[in-house]
């Protein structure tokens, strides 16, 4: 008697188990979307940015290099730069290895600009 009364049960569990096997993917989908908003999309963004940042330097920006070199750029090709560190200290890096540009050549020419406008300023008073 136990047994048909289990042997029942099971097939009323098993009629229920189609609907209930795609009510399970939606949590696993939603885990997955907010995985993609929260972790890959910003990575994939940071990614892009080092790309064109890496694309954009040229002679003469102020870089930090990811170990922590702060120099100008004297010399730029395809895959290394080569970095002035101190006077007439020179290393080559990979192009990848550069963290941020700390100052490019043309913000430097524009302060540079400003400082002589207003040395000119105080020379004029």
């Amino acid at each position: 008697m136990i047994d048909i009364a289990y042997a029942l049960g099971q097939g009323g569990a098993a009629s229920g188990q189609g609907a209930g096997g795609f009510s399970s993917l939606i949590p696993l989908i939603l885990m997955f979307v907010i995985f993609y908003f929260l972790l890959i999309r910003p990575q994939q963004k940071k990614s892009k940015d080092h790309r064109e940042m890496l694309s954009r330097l040229k002679k003469g920006d102020r870089i930090i290099t990811s170990g922590g070199l702060h120099g100008r750029i004297t010399a730029v090709s395809e895959a290394t730069l080569t970095v002035e560190i101190a006077d007439k200290v020179r290393v080559k890096i990979a192009r990848g290895n550069v963290s941020q540009i700390h100052q490019s050549s043309s913000q430097s020419q524009e302060t540079g600009n400003s400082k002589s406008d207003s040395k000119k300023v105080k020379l004029k008073k």
